[in-house]
């Protein structure tokens, strides 16, 4: 039977035998190698995607939420905060929910997929949207857990961090050793730093011989990193990398700096150009947040600065289903026809 995470990955995390393991049975998510566009066949570089949206809540905050969760739970706490974009309250909720504890979700009014709301929602969190961007959201949560029996658990939580970093002990499990590049979407940070922290832990304790470049990617109308300062009114498509004035931005430094990576910023129409690709010709259905990984890798192929036969990986965040909206809006059906055999075979190019 497929263990919990924190069972998988206990001596790297930092538990006790009187930690309580609240788990949904997370990680242990596919390496799909891609074919890939044009550009890296041509290259000789191989993709592959590390599929975060078939972890249980469908994102990857399920692999620091068990521990976060777990943590609050030995450390005796009433209740679990958030200040979320969508992906964190569904994971916080559906946790709280296992581990039979109240989640409090502060959300920005106006800025969270509907899909990651129904989640919250049926998880029976208690829900607080506030006038504001997430920046606002998460300035009263901190005030919140500092006045009141309350754990937070944004990615600022150290427990976050360290439960996502588990991403790189499979990816390393499953290529055999460290892809010359990981990329992701960059919005808190949080995940970025969490995939360099695990990639050094495996270099310190000689279980991979080199580390990888990082490769974070921001949406730029949400691109504070690259930009250098806040961005008051962060505005993209990409709801779940929507962030003016990133939680773990140093951190995410320290992993573009240490690794010889970089962070860059791409527009919403390569995003979603990025988004169809993945669905269309590889069969993987994200989140638009999500494919900000292929969108600005994609353009490093095309400037041929990733060396060729080089290995990429990219970090999928959340599934398609977390925004169904986007697939509305971009996707239209098709006007109605005769319901006979003749009109469906024509209109399907049979004939």
């Amino acid at each position: 039977m497929r263990q919990p995470l924190i069972e998988r990955y206990r001596d790297y995390l930092p538990v006790s035998p009187k930690t309580p393991v609240v788990s949904l049975l997370e990680g242990s998510t596919p390496l799909l190698p891609l074919k890939g566009p044009p550009e890296a066949r041509e290259q000789g570089i191989q993709l592959f995607a590390k599929y975060e949206g078939l972890n249980p809540t469908a994102s990857f905050k399920d692999r620091g939420m068990t521990l976060a969760v777990s943590k609050a739970v030995e450390e005796g706490a009433r209740a679990v905060a958030a200040a979320s974009t969508g992906n964190t309250s569904a994971s916080a909720a559906a946790y709280a929910a296992r581990a039979g504890i109240q989640a409090i979700v502060v959300l920005p009014a106006g800025y969270v997929a509907l899909g990651k709301l129904a989640q919250t929602l049926v998880h029976g969190a208690t829900i607080v949207q506030v006038e504001g961007n997430f920046d606002a959201a998460l300035r009263i949560v901190r005030e919140l857990t500092e006045r009141y029996p309350v754990a937070l658990v944004n990615s600022i939580n150290p427990y976050r961090i360290e439960g996502q970093k588990t991403i790189a002990f499979e990816v390393a499990e499953d290529l055999g050793d460290a892809p010359e590049f990981h990329a992701l979407p960059v919005g808190n940070a949080g995940n970025i730093t969490a995939h360099w922290k695990g990639y050094r832990e495996l270099h310190a304790a000689g279980e991979i011989p080199r580390l990888p470049r990082m490769l974070g990617f921001q949406a730029e109308g949400a691109a504070p990193i690259v930009k250098g300062h806040p961005v008051e009114k962060p505005e993209t498509v990409a709801t779940a990398i929507r962030i003016g004035n990133p939680a773990s931005w140093q951190g995410a430094l320290a992993a573009r700096d240490e690794s010889g990576g970089a962070i860059e910023a791409v527009p919403d129409e390569e995003i979603l150009a990025a988004w169809r690709y993945l669905a269309s010709e590889e069969g993987i259905f994200v989140e638009p947040a999500s494919a900000a990984s292929l969108a600005g890798v994609w353009r490093w192929l095309k400037e041929k600065k990733i060396p060729p036969e080089s290995r990429v990986v990219l970090t999928l965040t959340g599934h398609g289903l977390k925004d169904p909206g986007t697939a509305e809006r971009e996707v239209r059906l098709p006007d109605p026809i005769p319901a006979r055999v003749e009109a469906v075979a024509a209109a399907a190019g049979l004939e």
